[in-house]
């Protein structure tokens, strides 16, 4: 029999790979435009311990069908310090499982039917009023087409049988001993790296198999190469990323390394055990069906698949109590000395147990917002590059940031209804202690982003340091305990300029400073003249209301109150 490879090859290959990776793609788009912010939120409250983090990830992960999306979401969740690092490590563990499940969906007999499910989805998005009918349409539609997808591609591939020099290729890659099943997995692991996608990877092993190309073990083989691939992509995805963003990829990449090589010495004797567990799910695969007077091996992608799900948890299962570990190790890997300064990302003091008791609440926002002020102040310590101070600015004004977000919130949460004015009033104004100490954080961030990027002259640093002084000096108003204290001097005696000198200063540097320089102390010197605006707002708030006296009326509304059977009561805590 003659082969058109063009006709009867190429295009049921090329257009049947295309159909499935774009069958995928609609799947989880529509997947996750329907759930993907309620996922966040539950992942955010459900991945409290581990064994929480590895259910919360396979749960997730098998909804939304994408472990690029759930390592996204579990990447920004830690930088928002929503999740701490051993937590994210169990979430990936679990995102590892969940992934797996799609590989069940694709193993699925339903080719035939997936051109007509697609055309019928892809009528009701084309003419659906509803985002949300459409976005069920478009993940119904990409599960129809990963199934019309690969139903091309196996009867694309099956001329491949009637060519000699193709079957004598693939001859070469038969899992049949340890050196030739390495050769197997490093071929599916480097085809997994090119495409980007593991389930691509199994999807054509799948088809091969079921075109009697491949025989089942080898197929098999294909698939453990094809989770060995796919932590190349998470490894590129983190590139660009933070330090703890790179560790969570990291520990996926460790995670399906580790497995791989504990899997292939036990490779020949789970092919046994594998052989006999499909007596449960149709038989053996290496006995091929007659379906339209050809041959077929329906059978193999459900192998395929089953034995991928079955390493994940395997894998899972063996590495899990050794969490603690991989989180001290990933925690060392690119530490510098700057990490082991404070994270400000997350709130030290903001104890939601603390949230309904307005007399311990308060203080503990005055504290995180005094912590805020702290690490705005860093940026001083940034703009003379101490080696103590963090070595992005841009990175830790993101933490800030967080921070500034997260006491926002909690503040707000203590507004109830039914408090008296004189508590409402003190919650508002420590809102605006907190806007006002955000704002002046930003300040300092670009006094010390300006100052960073441009390299001075003598006279003109002359000019930043006594800037960066003046502005140490003022901090000193709102954080006591900032710095060293005032120099002794004599009266009448001026210890620092003002603005203005500073500008005319500058103004005055002609030759000995280049333009460029000038432009940037006379920003600077506008990022700090709005600082300290800003400091003065911020001492003005704080004595706006008198906090203690509010606190003590709190404090003695809640002691004039009977106990509740058990409840020992709690004290007022000062303020600050």
């Amino acid at each position: 029999m003659d082969i058109d490879i063009f006709k009867d090859i190429l295009v049921p290959v090329i257009g049947g790979l295309g159909i499935f990776m774009l069958g995928l793609d609609f799947m989880a788009n529509g997947i996750q435009a329907l759930s993907v912010n309620r996922m966040r939120a539950f992942l955010a409250k459900a991945a409290g311990t581990p064994i929480k983090g590895v259910l919360a990830g396979t749960l997730i992960t098998g909804v939304i069908q994408s472990s690029t999306a759930m390592s996204v979401m579990v990447v920004g969740l830690v930088n928002a310090g929503v999740i701490a690092l051993r937590p994210a490590i169990s979430v990936i563990m679990g995102a590892n499982i969940g992934t797996t499940l799609g590989n069940g969906l694709i193993a699925l007999p339903l080719g035939p039917l997936g051109l007509i499910l697609a055309g019928v989805f892809s009528l009701i998005y084309c003419f659906a009023k509803s985002e949300k009918v459409k976005n069920i349409a478009l993940a119904g539609m990409g599960f129809a087409l990963i199934f019309y997808g690969l139903n091309l591609m196996t009867g694309g591939l099956r001329p491949l049988r009637n060519l000699p020099e193709v079957m004598a290729l693939l001859q070469t890659l038969t899992a049949d001993s340890y050196l030739n099943l390495l050769k197997c997995v490093f071929i599916a692991a480097g085809v997994t790296a090119m495409i980007h996608s593991s389930s691509a990877t199994i999807g054509i092993v799948m088809g091969l198999g079921a075109a009697g190309i491949l025989d089942w073990t080898t197929a098999v083989a294909f698939s453990l190469g094809a989770d060995l691939g796919t932590t190349i992509t998470s490894w590129m995805a983190s590139l660009n990323l933070s330090k703890n963003a790179r560790r969570t990829a990291y520990a996926h990449i460790s995670f399906n390394i580790i497995g791989v090589c504990i899997t292939i010495p036990l490779f020949f004797v789970s092919m046994q055990v594998l052989e006999w567990a499909m007596q449960f799910f149709g038989g053996d695969p290496a006995i091929p069906v007659i379906v339209d007077g050809k041959e077929t091996f329906p059978l193999v992608p459900v192998a395929v698949g089953l034995y991928s799900t079955f390493f994940n948890v395997f894998n899972t299962l063996l590495l899990f109590p050794f969490i603690g570990v991989f989180e001290r190790v990933l925690s060392r890997v690119g530490h510098t000395d700057a990490e082991d300064t404070e994270d400000f990302s997350t709130p030290r003091f903001l104890d939601r147990k603390l949230a309904g008791d307005f007399a311990k609440a308060v203080p503990a926002v005055q504290q995180e917002t005094a912590r805020h002020l702290q690490a705005g102040a860093m940026f001083l310590d940034i703009a003379r590059s101490s080696k103590k101070a963090p070595s992005d600015p841009g990175e830790h004004y993101l933490a800030t940031d967080i921070l500034s977000r997260d006491i926002r919130a909690y503040t707000a949460e203590l507004m109830k209804e039914d408090l008296p004015y004189d508590q409402l009033d003190l919650i508002a104004s420590l809102i605006e202690e907190a806007d006002f100490t955000a704002a002046l954080t930003e300040s300092m961030h670009q006094v010390a982003r300006r100052v960073r990027r441009e390299k001075f002259s003598s006279p003109a640093q002359a000019i930043v340091d006594v800037a960066l002084s003046k502005l140490d000096a003022s901090l000193r108003q709102i954080l006591p305990t900032y710095g060293i204290s005032d120099p002794k001097v004599p009266a009448g005696h001026a210890n620092l300029p003002e603005v203005e000198e500073l500008r005319a200063r500058t103004l005055a540097l002609g030759p000995n400073a280049g333009a460029a320089e000038r432009g940037t102390i006379l920003a600077m010197l506008g990022s700090i003249e709005r600082a300290e605006i800003l400091i003065q707002r911020i001492d003005a708030e704080r004595k706006s209301v008198n906090r203690q006296s509010v606190l003590a009326r709190a404090s003695a509304r809640k002691e004039s109150r009977p106990h509740a059977l058990g409840d020992p009561g709690l004290s007022p805590v000062p303020a600050e």
